[in-house]
Parts: structure tokens; sequence; C-alpha cells
């Protein structure tokens, strides 16, 4: 149900790809409760996804971005202040990319030509924002950025290599940029670690089904889902939380918190005892 809380609001929706993507659901959440978007992806994201499609279905011109390079991120901001009439009030930052583990490559044996893509794509392409931003006075006062991040960069993943790195650079650059943002402006700048979400990027991550699950029986609340995630971001954007900044605010059912639950006690219980009526079997 829609409560207008971005009503008058305005802003740039970084990385719907499909149906399935957490940005696209936000991008319809901020549309459902007032606000007006540019979306914008890189070309070739462009070329692969179905963006076109939700820009018709939230009203929103799709312009095209590479955030590695920092004259297409200028001219970004500067198409969006056109089409708005004025300055940004919301930016989400849902970009992320790694080619190691596209190729397969393990974290002990990682190609560093890659990883320097990955991080200048899924890291410095936020510091490149938001100095662009900075240099433009594109972001009004108390305007909210949001980047969406994820809890490997705290903990150990193993399959989710060095992208765990680019997280970790993530929220650093969030913080570090939040204070520098807050006492020019009072912009505020957060990031969301969301729960596991079957998201055509995320899937592509080693075990991800399993580690899924594994998450479900590990949340006392369970997974939160993309749709709610799309609900909390709404809310960041909002004037309801104007004093929430430089944050890494987690947002998966309490999996962060956890250290065991009685569900992954029981399945332990049970392989044990199952593993046992083998051997003696």
């Amino acid at each position: 149900m829609p409560y207008n809380l971005l009503q008058g609001k305005k802003g740039i929706i970084f990385g719907a790809l499909d149906e399935k993507s957490l940005a696209w659901k936000t991008a319809l959440r901020c549309y459902e409760e007032g606000a007006q978007l540019v979306l914008t992806n890189a070309p070739v994201a462009l070329r692969m996804g179905e963006i076109n499609k939700l820009g018709e279905a939230v009203h929103a011109p799709v312009i095209g971005a590479d955030v590695t390079n920092t004259d297409d991120v200028k001219k970004l901001l500067e198409e969006s202040m056109r089409h708005f009439g004025g300055q940004i009030d919301f930016i989400l930052h849902s970009v992320g990319m790694s080619l190691n583990v596209r190729k397969g490559r393990a974290y002990t044996e990682l190609d560093y030509g890659f990883t320097q893509k990955t991080l200048d794509i899924s890291s410095l392409s936020l510091h490149r924002l938001l100095r662009t931003a900075w240099d433009m006075d594109a972001i009004s006062e108390w305007g909210s950025v949001v980047a969406l991040t994820y809890i490997a960069a705290q903990r150990v993943f193993p399959d989710y290599n060095e992208m765990a790195d680019a997280k970790a650079l993530l929220e650093s650059i969030a913080r570090s940029f939040g204070y520098h943002f807050g006492v020019k402006k009072k912009v505020r700048i957060n990031t969301v670690s969301q729960s596991p979400t079957r998201t055509t990027a995320g899937s592509g991550v080693k075990g991800f089904d399993a580690f899924v699950s594994y998450a479900e029986k590990m949340s006392p609340l369970g997974n939160a889902t993309a749709d709610q995630c799309a609900d909390y971001i709404v809310t960041l954007f909002s004037d309801l939380t104007r004093m929430v900044t430089m944050q890494n605010l987690f947002h998966d059912g309490g999996f962060s918190f956890t250290g065991v639950t009685q569900q992954v006690v029981e399945q332990m219980m049970q392989s044990e005892v199952g593993g046992e009526e083998v051997q003696e079997g």
C-alpha cells in the first residue's frame, strides 16, 4: 500500500537489469510512493536486460552510463537534472560485477587485472558518482544515497570471492563520503546489506541456492525478499530517516546477529544420526 513517502522527490536508480533485480523492485516502489525517476545501467546491460520495459512502467527515461567513466557519470547527472528541472533527491547504487567469479577463478588465484576492474565497477564507482555529484552540486539538501552491499564484507563466504573485498571498500566509501556530504549539505549516505536474494546476478555465485536455504534456517524472521528490500530502501529515501547516515544497515531477517538457530541444530543432528546409521549398516 503506498504512503506517498516520496511525493515530489526525484531520484536515479542504477542497476535495474530485469524483474528479479533489487533495483527493478525499488524503482517500482519509489514510483508507487510518488517519486519521479531516471533509470540507468551500463550500455552492455541495457542491451542484455529489459530496462526499457521498466522505464515505460514508471514513466522514466533510460540513460546509459558507464560507471567507470567520469564523463559518462557527469552526463548522466546533467541529463537527469535537466529532466527533473532541478537537483536530485535520492540515488540507488546497485552496481557490482566480478570477472574473477565469471571466469571461475578462486580467491587464492585472482587475476589482479580482473580484480582492479571489479573494484572500479563495484566500489570506486560509488566514489566517482558521489564526487561528480559533489562537484556539480547535483544532490539536494537532505538528499539520500543508498548502495547495496552484502555481509561477506564482514564475514568469510569463500565462493563470494573478491566481491567481498569490493563490498568492504564500498561500505568504507559510504562512511567516508557520508561524513563530508553530511557536513556540506546534510546528504545522508548508507549501505543496505540484504539477505541472499535470487537475482540474476546473485544466482551466478557458486552454491547460491544451498546458501539461500541455509540463510533461511539461520534467520529468525527468514530471508528478506526483494520486495521487502525495496520497501526498506524507500524509507531511507524518505524524510522519515533524515538522521540516519554513514551506516551499514542489515536487512536480513536477523541473520547477521544470529549464532545458530534450532532449525540448523536439528538439521545437523539429523545428519549425524543419518551418518551413524550408514556406518553401522
